[in-house]
């Protein structure tokens, strides 16, 4: 890939109860990850039952998945503070191996 001009980063996926999506941006937000992108109404079916896409009351009664690209070198922390996150909370969190091609949009640049 890296003769693609495409740079290695760290795909992290999280989907939890809508009510939780928030501590999750923050998590992300105090580790100094760039963006994410949240997608609500997510539906599915696992541990906790079906879960339809829809909202059915408010927009805090579903499920958010929240997806952010980010350097190796910030994944551990935030790997670790979603491990806690979700040791007493629903939810799943995915990792993998993603590409880029504008590494700078995934990283603070030196000032």
């Amino acid at each position: 890939m890296k003769e693609l001009g495409l740079t290695r980063m760290v795909k992290i996926e999280v989907v939890v109860r809508a009510a939780d999506a928030e501590v999750v941006r923050e998590l992300l937000l105090t580790a100094d990850v760039t963006g994410w992108t949240s997608l609500s109404g997510v539906s599915g079916f696992g541990h906790h039952g079906s879960h339809e896409g829809r909202l059915i009351f408010n927009d805090r009664s579903g499920l958010v998945m929240v997806i952010a690209v980010l350097p190796d070198q910030q994944a551990g922390s935030v790997i670790a503070g979603l491990r806690q996150l979700l040791t007493d909370r629903p939810g799943v969190m995915f990792v993998s191996e993603t590409w880029v091609s504008r590494p700078e949009y995934f990283s603070r640049q030196p000032r």
